[in-house]
């Protein structure tokens, strides 16, 4: 099997615009940034694998509309996942360690702001008994938020700190939607947005993209004076049906972490947590002390792009080795309701 590194990232600023800015010209300037970053022409990639949804754009087949950002001739080997582009990235990991494939770029990109987002991730939920109720994704996440106030897992004064913390930290991160400095006592003050979440508490809706460039073992080092080195990956599912699990844990995570072997001895995590509550959550299911540093780049609080926001948590946690300012970082992505799926991608800096 091949060794695989992380040889290049890049992503766009996350906001949401009005207009009809499409993924081709949001990714255009983020495909460059990245194959530049990896020293690679474009006609040197072999595989290429992105992440979007067709519910999110409104159109059928819209991925293929973004290919006109890669260009497909001379013909390309592509392949694409109806979900966040962490997922993607997984798929080109093991396409390279299977040999297939020595290079490959992986991209993300979602227009949120095109429609009502809470409204179009009810399509995630179980289409028989849930979906037709039409639960917005802010609901279920209070529903879940209030099962862990209750257990006693997490406290308001804890979720406002998580907050109060990501938004200080993406005050030195240009790519952030919201940042600012401020506390947590000010934030308790704000009121509800849906019992017992704030606004704070939930990631703003947000249009964005991403790129990460993995390369297989002596042409990574031929690349990038320091690659990301690719340790362990590994993705889990947890019941669809929201009765059918306790939303108070987060089983997958921890299955997903093991199965990756996840260090304790972190430097920093990238965790994707789009709330408040959830990041306490993985915390505990995936084991992450007080001394691992979570999301230093502000996290999906601070800008959450659907569909690529987990790939920029394993981008962001790459670049950080690769710019030297950690030695080991791990990288996480959920997708579904409640935290339903979860990956972890285990980062170092020496193989």
């Amino acid at each position: 099997m091949n060794t695989v590194a992380v040889i290049g990232f890049a992503q766009s600023p996350c906001r949401a615009e009005a207009g009809t800015t499409s993924g081709v010209e949001t990714l255009v300037p983020v495909l460059r940034e990245a194959l530049a970053g990896a020293g690679l022409h474009r006609r040197e990639v072999d595989f290429w694998c992105s992440g979007s949804s067709d519910y999110l754009a409104g159109r059928a087949f819209s991925f293929v509309n973004a290919i006109d950002a890669i260009g497909a001739c001379p013909p390309i080997c592509e392949s694409h996942v109806e979900m966040d582009a962490a997922w993607a990235f997984y798929e080109a990991y093991v396409k390279i360690l299977a040999g297939e494939a020595e290079t490959a770029l992986v991209y993300g990109f979602g227009k949120s702001s095109a429609g009502e987002l809470r409204r179009v991730l009810a399509l995630q939920l179980d289409p028989y008994a849930t979906a037709p109720l039409w639960p917005d994704s802010v609901s279920v996440a209070a529903l879940q938020a209030r099962l862990a106030l209750d257990a006693g897992l997490v406290s308001e004064r804890d979720m406002a700190e998580v907050a109060a913390r990501s938004r200080a930290d993406a005050t030195t991160n240009p790519y952030a939607q919201v940042a600012e400095e401020t506390t947590a006592e000010r934030l308790l003050a704000e009121p509800y947005l849906a019992d017992p979440l704030r606004a704070h508490d939930c990631a703003p809706v947000s249009d964005g993209a991403s790129a990460l460039v993995l390369a297989a073992g002596d042409r990574a080092r031929r690349q990038h004076e320091r690659p990301a080195w690719i340790t362990g990956a590994a993705h889990r599912i947890d019941p669809q049906g929201l009765g059918e699990r306790d939303l108070t844990t987060v089983p997958s995570a921890a299955a997903a972490a093991a199965a990756a072997g996840l260090p304790a001895d972190l430097d920093a995590a990238e965790v994707h947590a789009p709330f408040t509550h959830q990041e306490l959550l993985l915390r505990t299911a995936l084991g992450l002390g007080d001394d691992v540093r979570i999301n230093p780049s502000g996290g999906a609080l601070c800008g959450n792009p659907m569909f690529s926001a987990g790939l920029t948590r394993i981008g962001a946690a790459a670049a950080l080795v690769m710019s030297g300012r950690a030695q080991r970082v791990a990288g996480h992505a959920t997708s579904g309701p409640a935290l339903q799926q979860n990956l972890v991608c285990v980062l170092e800096a020496q193989r």
